[in-house]
Formats: structure tokens, C-alpha cells, sequence
């Protein structure tokens, strides 16, 4: 595996655990995108981002300077996978809706993005993270349905694996 590194925002703390197990999982390190700079970016190929999801689908606070980042490095050569936490009973009309904010920077800063997950096996009404019935990363739920959480991560792992 190419040099990796694991990056979430979180206001409560879901999305900062899940992203640790994730990088734990992989063997990698993990970081908070408060830390993300150039260097960081530079110095990986490839780039997991996580993020928490507010409100109307909205993008977890800190990855608005992170994404800023993202824009004037650019990831040109870089390989992308995205995951977000969502509530898709309560925000059950625009769930996980942050991470399509994500796809949208990362592939506009020329990312080659991994394919994402399937949105058959979840219960929700819309969500502007799907196209074609995929998602456009892992979306996860740890409100609802948390019992479902390891083995999606694991199952999503095992897919992107081999493109790390």
C-alpha cells in the first residue's frame, strides 16, 4: 500500500472514532483536518476524508479550511476515498449530504476518487452523496443503525484496498 493517511472533521466525536478505527484497520495514521496543510498532502498518494454531516447535508465545520487546502495544493496524482457519518432518520432527506461537498472539491482539485458504496442496504429518503444508486463514498450511521457500522467499514475496506 502507497503512502495513506486517514482524515476527519467531527464536532461530537462519531466521525474522529470511526476514522480512527479505520486508520487503525489500515495501519496508518490518522489526523484531524485542522492539521491538514500542504505537507501533509504532498507527502501522501493517498487521502481517506471523513466527515461528520450537519444540519440540511452541511459540510462539518473544519472542512471549510479544508477544503480550502485542498483547492490551492490540488490532488493531481492523488488517489481519493470519502466516508461520512450521517442520522437517516432524522435528516432523513439529505443524509450523509456533506460528503457530496467533498466529492465535489476533491475531484474539481483532480483527485482520481474511488468508487463508492451501494445504496441499497440503507434506509433514507435522498441524499445529494448518491449518484446512480451509489454512494459517493461510505456513508455510515451511528445513530441508527451502529450495529451495521464495522461490517460496512470492513466491507468498503476490502473494496478500496487493492486501488491504495
Amino acid at each position: 500500500m502507497k503512502k495513506t493517511i486517514v482524515i476527519y472533521g467531527s464536532s461530537t466525536g462519531t466521525c474522529e472514532a470511526i476514522a480512527q478505527s479505520i486508520a487503525e484497520k489500515l495501519g496508518v495514521d490518522v489526523i484531524n483536518v485542522t492539521e491538514m496543510d500542504e505537507s501533509i498532502i504532498k507527502e501522501n498518494e493517498n487521502l481517506l476524508l471523513g466527515t461528520a454531516t450537519w444540519g440540511e447535508g452541511e459540510l462539518q465545520d473544519d472542512w471549510f479550511d479544508g477544503v480550502k487546502v485542498i483547492e490551492e495544493v490540488g490532488l493531481k496524482g492523488k488517489t481519493v476515498a470519502l466516508f461520512a457519518c450521517g442520522d437517516s432518520e432524522n435528516n432523513s432527506e439529505t443524509f450523509c449530504g456533506s460528503m457530496a461537498a467533498l466529492y465535489k472539491a476533491v475531484t474539481n482539485a483532480g483527485a482520481n476518487v474511488l468508487e463508492g458504496v451501494s445504496a441499497d442496504d440503507y434506509t433514507f429518503d435522498d441524499s445529494e452523496s448518491v449518484v446512480d444508486g451509489k454512494f459517493v463514498g461510505l456513508a455510515l450511521d451511528e445513530m441508527n443503525e451502529d450495529d451495521k457500522t464495522e461490517p460496512r467499514v470492513n466491507a468498503w475496506l476490502e473494496q478500496i484496498k487493492p486501488s491504495l
